[in-house]
């Protein structure tokens, strides 16, 4: 079950900035845009870059080293509307003074295969690829993933 972590006090991300937090083994950007907190993965897709580090406008934040611009209310890629790059977000909420984000919950590990093979030997395997392959995360959250300070209510 995911459950919500504090990475912050309000106040401690300046308008219009962004920091970034490690939360379960991934690097969260934290936003604060127009008054409401954003959270979505900090990397950006492109190149891998820090988007916490980027310039911060009206629902978007810039990638600092190429410019690729990400919707911090869901992490569509803003550059290129037919795209389907995106960048996973997640839940924000704010607990009285502390900023808290919701991480999903992590996906178990797989069963230990039973015929005494690993599952990358040949007998788990297909083509020369792990049968068990990575898959895609899927954004976290409410609709919006976001939330303002409790005095912007």
């Amino acid at each position: 079950m995911s459950e919500f972590r504090t990475v912050a006090k309000a106040g401690d991300i300046p308008e219009g900035q962004g920091r970034c937090f490690a939360l379960d083994g991934t690097m969260v950007g934290v936003f604060l845009d127009q008054g409401r907190y954003f959270a979505i993965n900090d990397f950006c897709p492109h190149m891998g870059a820090s988007l916490s580090e980027g310039y911060v406008e009206n629902g978007a934040v810039m990638c600092p080293w190429h410019a690729w611009r990400f919707s911090l209310c869901d992490g569509t890629w803003l550059d290129n509307s037919k795209s389907s790059i995106r960048t996973p977000c997640y839940e924000v909420r704010v607990e009285g003074d502390q900023i808290q984000v919701r991480m999903p919950a992590p996906i178990p590990a797989p069963a230990k295969p039973d015929n005494g093979s690993t599952p990358d030997s040949p007998a788990n395997t297909k083509a020369g690829t792990s049968a068990d392959a990575s898959m895609g995360s899927e954004p976290v959250g409410d609709e919006h993933g976001t939330a303002e300070p409790d005095d912007a209510r």
